[in-house]
C-alpha cells in the first residue's frame, strides 16, 4: 500500500536553501483515493502470491513433530480498505490495515520418528493487523528518499485442516501448531514490508532528476529542501529550473518565494512559477534558438503588404528605386531574453527583438537593407474548460526603433502602425483561434487529471486538480 501511494507523489513529479520554482502539494483527498486505488491493486495481487515455506518442530507429549508447509497460496482474501495518513512525527505515513481474513492452501511434510508422512492443508488467518510507518526525506542529488522506520503485524488466530496421509492423527494436535504457525507468520509480515520499502527507495534514487525537454532544454527538477508533512498536506518543492543543453548559463534571476494556497477540496496541486518560465525563455535564448528567417512565402496570402522591394517602398521611398523587383528576406532574432510576468487573472509576455532587411539578387547574393528594433507587449488569460488548457491572448504595445538604414529615409511611424494593425487583424486572432480550441492537458502513465481549475496569481501559476486511475493501468502492473 505505501509504495503504491509514494510512488503517486513522484508521478505529480530538487538544492537546499533555494526558493522552489514548483510546488507540489498532496492533499490528504488525494491520499485516500490512492489508498482505496491501491487496495484494489493488492487485492488482486494478493491471490497470485506464493509464500515461503513454514517450517518447525512441535512436541506433542510423545515425541517431536518436524513439520514443513510448502506452496502456500491464497485461495480468499477478505482484504480490509487500510488506513492511511500522513505522519507529522516522522515526516511521511503511517498505514494501518486491521482485521484481514485469509483462506490459505498448500502442502504438508511431517517426520515423527520414523514416520514419514506427507499431504494437503487448509488454512484460515483471521483478523491480521499490520501498522508500518515510513519516513520521506530528500538525498544528496535531490531525490526523494523513503525509510520504513517501523512496522508491527499481529495475527489474531489460524485454524488448520489436514488432509491426505495420516492427516486424521495430526489434526488432533492443530492446538499444538497454531502458536508457531502464527508466531512465523508474524515474523514474516514485516521483513516483506522493509524490503518493499526499500525496493521502492531504489527506484527512486534511480529516478532522474532532470529531464531533456527538447534538443534545447533540459529540465532541472531536484527537490530543494526536505518534504514538509503537515496533518492534511505532504508539500515537496522542487528546482523547477530550464537550462540550455549547449550553454548550461545559468539565469540571470533567482526564483521568488511564493506561498501556493491550500485546496482540500481538491486531491492535488501544483505552482508554476513565473521563474520557470522565464527560465526556459533564457534557455531558448542563451542557446541562440530565438531566431528565423522570414521570407514572402511565409507572409499571409491575405495581407496586403508583401515581402519585397516594391511592396516594401510605401515605408522606405527610395528602396525600390535602388532595388527594383527583387525579393526580401528579414532576420529576426532576440535581443534580450523573452520576460514573462504573472498577475492575478492574466499573463504578460515582453519581447524585444532586432529585425535585419536583406534584398535577394538573381544569383543569390543577399544586400543589407536596414535593421529595426521591434519592442512588444503581449498579454493574455489561461483557463482550463473541458479537460483542455485554453487561453486568449492580445497585443498590448509595439514600437519600432530605427538602427540603421542602407536605404535613405524611413517612414518608421506608418511602418509601425502597419505592422500593429497586422498584428491585430491577422497574427493574433489565428493565435487565438488555436487556443481557443485548447491544448490537452499531460496524461500520467496510470492516471489523468479531472476537474481540474488555473489560476493566475501574482508570480505564479495554480493548478488544482483531482486524479483518476486509468482502467488500463493495473493489467500494466
Amino acid at each position: 500500500m505505501l509504495p503504491s501511494v509514494t510512488v503517486l507523489l513522484m508521478l505529480l513529479s530538487c538544492t537546499c536553501g533555494e526558493n522552489p520554482a514548483i510546488q507540489a502539494v498532496l492533499t490528504n483527498k488525494g491520499l485516500q483515493y490512492g489508498k482505496h486505488a491501491a487496495a484494489g491493486l493488492i487485492q488482486e495481487k494478493l491471490e497470485q502470491v506464493t509464500f515461503p515455506d513454514i517450517s518447525g518442530v512441535v512436541n506433542i507429549g510423545i515425541g517431536n513433530i518436524d513439520y514443513t508447509l510448502t506452496g502456500v497460496t491464497i485461495t480468499k482474501c477478505d482484504f480490509p480498505e487500510p488506513s492511511v495518513e500522513f505522519f507529522q512525527n516522522s515526516t511521511g505515513f503511517k498505514t494501518s490495515v486491521s482485521g484481514l481474513n485469509a483462506a490459505l492452501t498448500g502442502n504438508w511434510v511431517v517426520h515423527f520418528g520414523i514416520i514419514h508422512d506427507s499431504g494437503s492443508f487448509d488454512m484460515a488467518i483471521f483478523n491480521l493487523r499490520v501498522t508500518s510507518v515510513a519516513e520521506l526525506g530528500r538525498d544528496a542529488n535531490g531525490h526523494l528518499s523513503v525509510t520504513s522506520v517501523s512496522c508491527n503485524a499481529q495475527v489474531g488466530n489460524v485454524d488448520v485442516q489436514f488432509r491426505g496421509g495420516a492427516s486424521w492423527i495430526f489434526n488432533q494436535f492443530v492446538h499444538h501448531f497454531k502458536g508457531q504457525i502464527i508466531e512465523n507468520i508474524q515474523r514474516r509480515i514485516c521483513p516483506v514490508v522493509h524490503e518493499s520499502i526499500d525496493s521502492l527507495e531504489y527506484h527512486l534514487q534511480s529516478m532522474n532528476v532532470s529531464f531533456d525537454v527538447d534538443q534545447v532544454l533540459t529540465l532541472d527538477l531536484p527537490l530543494t529542501d526536505l518534504p514538509i508533512i503537515s496533518a492534511s498536506s505532504l508539500k515537496l518543492g522542487l528546482k523547477g529550473e530550464f537550462y540550455s543543453k549547449k550553454t548550461h548559463q545559468k539565469p540571470p534571476f533567482v526564483a521568488k518565494p511564493f506561498i501556493l494556497p491550500e485546496q482540500p477540496g481538491y486531491m492535488m496541486s501544483l505552482g508554476l512559477s513565473e521563474f520557470t518560465l522565464n527560465s526556459a525563455a533564457y534557455g531558448y535564448f542563451s542557446a541562440g534558438a530565438l531566431q528565423a528567417l522570414i521570407n514572402d512565402s511565409m507572409i499571409p496570402p491575405m495581407s496586403p503588404v508583401r515581402l519585397n522591394t516594391s511592396s516594401m517602398g510605401m515605408f522606405f521611398p527610395e528602396l525600390p528605386k535602388k532595388f527594383p523587383g527583387l525579393l526580401m528576406n528579414l532576420q529576426v532574432y532576440a535581443r534580450e531574453a523573452p520576460v514573462f510576468s504573472l498577475q492575478s487573472g492574466a499573463v504578460g509576455l515582453g519581447v524585444q527583438v532586432t529585425v535585419k532587411a536583406f534584398a535577394i539578387e538573381p544569383n543569390g547574393t543577399q544586400i543589407p537593407l536596414f535593421k529595426i528594433n521591434a519592442d512588444s507587449k503581449v498579454s493574455g488569460k489561461m483557463w482550463i474548460a473541458d479537460g483542455l488548457l485554453k487561453g486568449k491572448v492580445m497585443l498590448d504595445n509595439l514600437t519600432l526603433t530605427l538602427v540603421s538604414s542602407e536605404v535613405g529615409t524611413v517612414k518608421i511611424d506608418t511602418l509601425q502602425n502597419t505592422v500593429k494593425t497586422g498584428m491585430k487583424l491577422i497574427i493574433i486572432p489565428k493565435v487565438n483561434e488555436k487556443l481557443d480550441k485548447g491544448i490537452i492537458l499531460p496524461r500520467m502513465k496510470h492516471a489523468q487529471l479531472v476537474n481540474s481549475v488555473l489560476k493566475l496569481e501574482e508570480g505564479f501559476i495554480a493548478l488544482s486538480s483531482d486524479a483518476k486511475m486509468l482502467q488500463t493501468g493495473r493489467s500494466e502492473q
